[in-house]
């Protein structure tokens, strides 16, 4: 059931993103007077599961849910149609049209999924508001990774700034290391002391390498607050409000503990709960990735603070927020480019996998807001076969004065179609070898 949650998201989702995005390419080009031959949710090779004439243009739904496209008349796209590029040019076609009209034409795409992410960012701070945790709000400090001690790090420290600056949120602290540049966190030592750490510049490449992406985790008290049905933990006999003593007789004190004893463990272990003053002992056997079907009760470790927003507080805070995102992405991006990165590179499963396995409004409109603008971002990678590719030889084109031949461009987009199917293929590739291992 929750794989069916989680895909029935994704599928909403993406029909969503796919549809603003070539509204945003049909909305202009239907504006400048240039014909439209197809709006298609889903490619229709062979064959379409819905299709529908409407003027001149075939609306439908295709059975290959890797994208979307509009065909326009006149121009070398994904369809790779170059018959009517061999008849002269129409006043209704693509290449007949300024390159001005063309380039805002090909920008239309990535400019909705710019705007779409910013205003779903405004509407999630307006409805739901934003909750976060003060240096005081985690009770016992962070968990430490041993690479982070001897940068002078202590397990039970309470972090309160990030390079000389008090965060909205504590909890940030990993993504900020990674992604923002920090070099410098000051924190209070379970002794008392207020200490201000030196961090090396590059951090996020070590934090990578190392795959240490979360060198601070928040110290919570092993206390049971969920089980879910039919997991490894209930069928174990698990029930809420148990406290964690150990796991395989090594001792949990804190909810990080016992998660990384599970992770250690060979697949079967035994754990040892307190219950109403009374000690059991008990065997499980992890289920997939190592999980059990358990969360913790955070209540009396984390105290975690709520902020409204007015309506036009919103509209700055959505902005702000929709700005780091794509900077964060950017950032991120370059990881790519190194070994680990090939291997790292996620497709379908991966995206559907950030999904909660619950439906949850609130989260189906943040990882939205988040895919809206990654896939804007994605877009204008200069790549013939992509939104990009075609702005910056539109772009060549305004600059020289001088437009590429047909023959050129056929070509480009034979090259970059070939290179987004390797990739999507070395993406979807690496999630079916995780799934599998």
């Amino acid at each position: 059931m929750e794989v069916v949650i989680k895909a029935a998201q994704f599928i909403l989702s993406l029909s969503f993103l796919i549809v603003l995005h070539e509204l945003g390419h049909f909305i202009p080009a239907k504006i400048f007077k240039t014909r439209v031959e197809k709006f298609y949710l889903f490619f229709d090779y062979k064959f379409s599961l819905f299709k529908k004439k409407i003027g001149d243009t075939v609306y439908g739904i295709g059975w290959i849910p890797l994208g979307g496209y509009v065909k326009i008349s006149g121009m070398i796209d994904e369809s790779m149609d170059t018959e009517q590029l061999k008849q002269p040019a129409q006043p209704w076609e693509f290449r007949s049209k300024p390159a001005w009209q063309r380039l805002i034409i090909m920008l239309g795409g990535v400019i909705v999924n710019f705007i779409l992410g910013i205003l779903i960012y405004i509407m999630i701070t307006f409805v739901w508001g934003i909750n976060f945790v003060e240096a005081d709000g985690v009770k016992d400090g962070f968990a430490v990774h041993e690479t982070f001690k001897e940068y002078g790090f202590k397990d039970g420290d309470k972090i309160t700034k990030f390079n000389g600056v008090k965060p909205l949120d504590v909890r940030d602290v990993n993504k900020h290391l990674f992604l923002r540049g920090i070099t410098s966190i000051e924190v209070i030592h379970t002794s008392g002391k207020t200490e201000t750490l030196t961090i090396p510049e590059n951090i996020g490449e070590i934090m990578w390498e190392k795959g240490i992406m979360q060198p601070f985790k928040v110290r919570i008290l092993p206390i049971i607050d969920t089980v879910l049905a039919n997991s490894p933990a209930e069928k174990a006999g698990l029930l809420k409000n148990d406290k964690i003593l150990s796991v395989n007789n090594k001792l949990t004190p804190y909810w990080n503990d016992f998660t990384e004893l599970v992770i250690a463990s060979e697949g079967e272990f035994t754990i040892k709960v307190e219950r109403n003053g009374t000690i059991k002992s008990m065997s499980l056997i992890t289920g997939e990735g190592k999980k059990i079907g358990v969360a913790p009760n955070k209540a009396n470790s984390l105290s975690e603070q709520h902020k409204k927003y007015s309506f036009l507080e919103s509209i700055s805070k959505g902005n702000s927020i929709a700005i780091w995102t794509l900077r964060d992405y950017i950032t991120q991006f370059k990881y790519v480019f190194t070994k680990k990165g090939a291997t790292s590179i996620g497709g379908f499963i991966a995206i559907g996998s950030i999904f909660p396995a619950t439906w949850s409004w609130q989260a189906f409109w943040s990882i939205t807001a988040f895919l809206s603008i990654m896939l804007g971002f994605m877009n204008l990678l200069p790549i013939p076969a992509l939104d990009g590719g075609h702005v910056m030889f539109t772009l060549y084109e305004i600059i020289t004065g001088r437009k590429p031949n047909d023959k050129f461009l056929e070509y480009a987009q034979i090259t970059g179609f070939v290179l987004l199917i390797a990739l999507l293929l070395l993406a979807n590739g690496n999630d079916v070898v995780k799934l599998f291992s």
